[in-house]
């Protein structure tokens, strides 16, 4: 497992991919950050992180279905699939290694984002606590938005439509807040309830503002574990059907 982790993970870093990927999340987030500075109105020079999170979600979102679109959808591009699902890696062992490498660079791009912090750290007041959930909770963010991806990469032999499809996927979650809000779902408690228990904007929105709610925490980790469960099924079965 080890080894195809490390062979994913050179594939990221000995290519420019990581890294145009790593530049334009940088540059997403020093957009955000200079539109948030530039919307304060007092010249105290404090930061709310969890709200540049929230606000800018639509153009974070961008970047998780390009670090997926790759992890199986060029193996049966490129006919590498068979050798890789006839190797002595179980399918677990092969979906959890292309996973761990994703959000391996993941959390390189989090490291990276860190310089804005420790800037504001240095010119102002950093409230840590917040801070350290707004990173955990995006975090989680993530890595359901990676396994949702991944699945999607499974399911097709084009990198480019499964970054497509995963794109309206995801933006389709981000539309979940909007959708709770109209007065035809408000007026219908249930279907209001179940909209809102799939947005997981909203509970990173309750998770980075300090208010931890183990519903929360299970949403996240549950729904990641089940994409990935499924990844499993459905890689499976394609193997067996090569057997």
């Amino acid at each position: 497992m080890f080894s195809l982790y490390k062979k994913e993970i050179q594939s990221f870093f000995y290519s420019p991919f990581a890294y145009v990927l790593s530049a334009l999340f940088m540059l997403i987030y020093g957009f955000a950050f200079v539109t948030r500075i530039a919307q304060m109105e007092t010249s105290v020079f404090q930061f709310s992180f969890p709200d540049m999170f929230y606000n800018h979600f639509f153009y974070f979102i961008f970047i998780i279905p390009l670090l997926t679109m790759r992890s199986f959808a060029d193996e049966r591009r490129g006919g590498t699939e068979v050798q890789l699902l006839t190797s002595p890696l179980t399918v677990p062992q092969i979906v959890l290694a292309k996973f761990f490498s994703i959000v391996t660079v993941f959390l390189f791009m989090l490291v990276l984002s860190l310089f804005f912090p420790i800037y504001i750290s240095q010119h102002g007041t950093v409230i840590w606590p917040s801070l350290i959930c707004s990173y955990l909770s995006f975090f989680l963010w993530g890595t359901a938005c990676i396994s949702i991806g991944m699945l999607l990469s499974s399911m097709q032999s084009s990198s480019i439509i499964a970054a497509i499809i995963g794109e309206i996927i995801m933006e389709g979650f981000l539309a979940l807040d909007q959708l709770a809000a109209t007065k035809w779902i408000e007026s219908n408690p249930k279907i209001n309830s179940v909209v809102t228990w799939f947005s997981m904007q909203r509970r990173f929105l309750f998770f980075a503002q300090g208010m931890f709610r183990l519903e929360d925490l299970v949403f996240f980790l549950s729904l990641t574990v089940m994409v990935l469960f499924w990844i499993i099924l459905h890689i499976e079965k394609r193997r067996r059907t090569q057997n």
